[in-house]
């Protein structure tokens, strides 16, 4: 595809890498024409950081190496990373009045990875606030642009939410602000997301991407995955981002990386995907409902075989996963004191009202919300009526998909109960907690799961089509995807005026 007749925010990864390999398009143009974007799309409160001077030293070195004609897969493609991974050259706060203004000493193992396969950096991206919430609507720093905190906003529709906690990145790539961004997902802040603004995200297997510089929620959950415009480009991206990585972080699995484009092209003749009912039950609204089936009928089309299974214990996802995240989130954040590094509060009178003063005024409400929760269910008296109880359901939702797996290759449905909602349309914690029923049962058992644009529901808004995979079985998700993107043309539709 010639640059000069598409618009350079039109290309995908794979194609803008071709691109720059064969000098249609230099690295610093490509990085001067998605600052540019990103200057004049600020009303989305997509990005929290900018810094052009250091996006355009790596886009020159990019070019160098790409003029020397030994330059890595990935050389001047830029990307955008969630602001809960640290940056030597960017600021880092998690979205939170606790961290403003921090600036890393290193780079994550996700942001370094990417930048060796060539990535140039475009900034930072807004998420709720330490990643905890499913809409993007705490982040309590100002975006690009702007003097006080706002929301992520849907490009599709700028009154609804962009979905979290990776809003911020879901938001730029679908508005062709970047054509590739990070994310993380605890309980599925990738997958949903990614559905909400019609595009494709993909978490890998938990341990497979390193967590080394990616600021903790809930360790046991806590996974980088990459979002883009097809699965495709996740692939390219996804191989270059996991791999071990043990000196630097302990829960990283020995495991070699993959070159996940290979597994593209792999035929679904015969494929058995399983559908489980309670992905289908009550609670499901009927435009998602339908967009879902449709796509289901087109794997039919493709040779796949659809195949009933039971994931009996879904709906004790959403309270395990609400006392295990929270306990995780109490512990991790008793860091921010106020002492050795963070906000500060500006006046106290001893160290305790210190303590109290900086937590009180350094963290927003669903963060002080989930470390209330999770010092209540670990403390003296509660810890083995809740936490432990917890600890074996999740054992036991584990079970359930392996039990499923012996059924099935693949898991589909969908990824959310219903198309983005309006902002500040759910003000009950419950309620937003509760659009996490279908995302939370993988991320509680560490599989690979992602979503794909599977068409429009209600006002228009996208739908995503959730696959989910045994362990270690990304290429086998992204060669289902990848297919049903080649038959469907979901992906490439884009919001108005976009």
């Amino acid at each position: 595809m010639n640059h000069r007749t598409t618009a350079l925010h039109d290309l995908g990864v794979a194609e803008l890498a071709q691109a720059l390999r064969t000098r249609q398009v230099s690295a610093v143009e490509t990085a001067q024409h998605f600052l540019q974007r990103a200057r004049t799309q600020q009303s989305l409160g997509a990005f929290l950081s900018l810094n052009e001077d250091a996006t355009l030293a790596q886009a020159r070195a990019a070019d160098a190496l790409l003029a020397s004609g030994n330059a890595p897969a990935l050389a001047g493609v830029p990307i955008a990373h969630k602001d809960v991974l640290v940056t030597r050259d960017f600021p880092t706060t998690a979205a939170s009045r606790m961290l403003q203004g921090y600036q890393s000493p290193f780079d994550a193992t996700v942001v370094a990875r990417l930048a060796q396969a060539g990535c140039v950096t475009l900034g930072k991206l807004s998420c709720d606030e330490f990643a905890m919430g499913g809409s993007n609507e705490s982040a309590h720093v100002p975006p690009v642009g702007g003097t006080a905190p706002q929301p992520v906003r849907n490009p599709w529709d700028p009154a609804r939410i962009p979905g979290g906690s990776s809003g911020g990145s879901a938001c730029a790539v679908a508005a062709r602000l970047t054509p590739a961004a990070t994310g993380t997902d605890t309980g599925g802040s990738i997958r949903q997301p990614a559905a909400f603004c019609g595009i494709t995200g993909i978490k890998p297997t938990y341990g497979r991407a390193s967590r080394y510089g990616l600021i903790a929620y809930a360790s046991s959950l806590d996974q980088a995955g990459v979002m883009a415009h097809s699965a495709e480009d996740c692939a390219l991206l996804l191989s270059h981002l996991c791999g071990p990585d043990p000196e630097r972080d302990s829960t990283s699995l020995d495991v070699p990386a993959e070159d996940f484009s290979r597994a593209l092209d792999a035929s679904i003749e015969g494929l058995r995907i399983g559908i489980p009912a309670e992905f289908f039950g009550e609670g499901l609204a009927d435009d998602v409902r339908a967009a879902v089936d449709a796509a289901l009928r087109q794997y039919e089309q493709l040779g796949a075989r659809l195949v009933p299974i039971a994931l009996p214990r879904t709906q004790l996802a959403v309270p395990v996963y609400y006392i295990l995240s929270p306990a995780e989130a109490s512990s991790n954040l008793s860091r921010f004191d106020g002492v050795r590094y963070g906000y500060r509060a500006p006046a106290f009178t001893d160290l305790l009202d210190m303590y109290k003063k900086t937590r009180a005024q350094g963290f927003g409400d669903e963060v002080k919300r989930r470390i209330m929760i999770g010092t209540y269910v670990l403390s003296e008296g509660y810890y083995d009526a809740y936490y432990l109880q917890a600890q074996k359901i999740r054992r036991m939702i584990a079970d359930d998909f392996q039990a499923a797996f012996e059924h099935c290759d693949l898991i589909a449905g969908p990824v959310a109960p219903t198309v983005a909602w309006e902002i500040g349309g759910k003000t009950d914690p419950v309620a937003n907690y509760l659009a996490d029923i279908y995302t939370l049962p993988a991320s509680l058992a560490g599989l690979p799961g992602m979503s794909v644009p599977a068409g429009q529901g209600a006002g228009g808004m996208p739908v995503g089509l959730q696959l989910i995979a045994n362990y270690f079985q990304e290429g086998r998700l992204l060669g289902a995807a990848h297919r049903l993107q080649q038959v469907t043309d979901f992906h490439l539709q884009r919001p108005a005026g976009i």
